[in-house]
């Protein structure tokens, strides 16, 4: 097993793959205080709320949602080993890193061992789930949650009709030329960097055994996602906040929904 990385050693490759991440989010940093938004309205009833971020990565999302609700427990789940050993040892203190594969095996015990959860978020990762599988993530995520409670999905996700899709592009690109400063280091340069330092090797190998590199898309349009959310047993799906092919899918499990009203 690797060994345990120190905040030292993890911190500036936290900011360094916060800074890269830019790149890839449409309006990354409002996208991320819509998903906060929708959370806390969810849960202001709830005196210590308990959130899963599936597909946390080092934790960008699951870290600003515990300054934002300091009562609230937070999980973050992920199978890479790297980037968990990175959010542990920078955001350790505030979220809970759960290392196991959304959609396959037991992942749901360790986040439920309190009971239901008020809130399931992910940001940029159920793209990389085929359609199969991400079905019955949404399956398993309304049964995980409270009456009540949320799904907020924040991720790029495409515009079925051919003439919107590339109008979505064009306010992404128009976003984009806008910003005063551009990440020098992309994913690629980043995880480059990363194999390149003697501290990581472990772990490295660890994931490239898991195989947990780049994965593709799954294709699925806005559309797609919410017809599945639907299908899944949500009472009410739909967009709360876009910027180009930047959304916030948002689906509430039925029955609870007045308390936070």
């Amino acid at each position: 097993m690797a060994r345990p990385l120190t905040t030292a050693e993890a911190a500036p490759w936290v900011e360094r793959w916060e800074f890269q991440q830019r790149l890839y989010a449409t309006a990354r940093t409002e996208r991320f205080h819509v998903v906060a938004d929708v959370v806390a309205h969810a849960c202001h009833c709830s005196r210590r709320p308990v959130i899963a971020d599936l597909g946390c990565g080092p934790g960008s999302l699951a870290a600003r949602l515990a300054d934002r609700l300091p009562r609230a427990r937070v999980f973050g789940v992920d199978q890479d080993p790297f980037l968990l050993a990175l959010g542990r040892a920078v955001h350790g203190t505030t979220v809970t890193f759960v290392d196991a594969r959304i959609g396959q095996g037991p992942w749901t015990a360790a986040v439920t061992e309190g009971g239901p959860l008020d809130a399931v978020v992910s940001t940029t990762a159920l793209h990389y789930l085929p359609a199969d599988e991400l079905a019955t993530v949404y399956e398993q995520v309304h049964d995980l949650l409270r009456p009540g409670g949320v799904l907020v999905n924040a991720d790029h996700l495409f515009q079925d009709d051919a003439p919107v899709r590339k109008l979505a592009a064009a306010v992404g690109r128009g976003h984009t030329a806008r910003r005063t400063e551009r990440p020098a280091e992309d994913w690629a340069a980043w995880w480059a960097a990363a194999a390149a330092h003697d501290g990581f090797s472990e772990l490295l190998a660890e994931r490239a055994r898991r195989g947990t590199g780049p994965g593709g898309d799954n294709g699925l349009g806005a559309r797609d996602h919410a017809e599945l959310m639907r299908k899944a047993g949500f009472a009410a799906v739909g967009t709360v906040w876009q910027c180009g092919h930047s959304l916030v899918l948002t689906a509430v499990r039925g029955g609870g929904e007045a308390a936070w009203t």
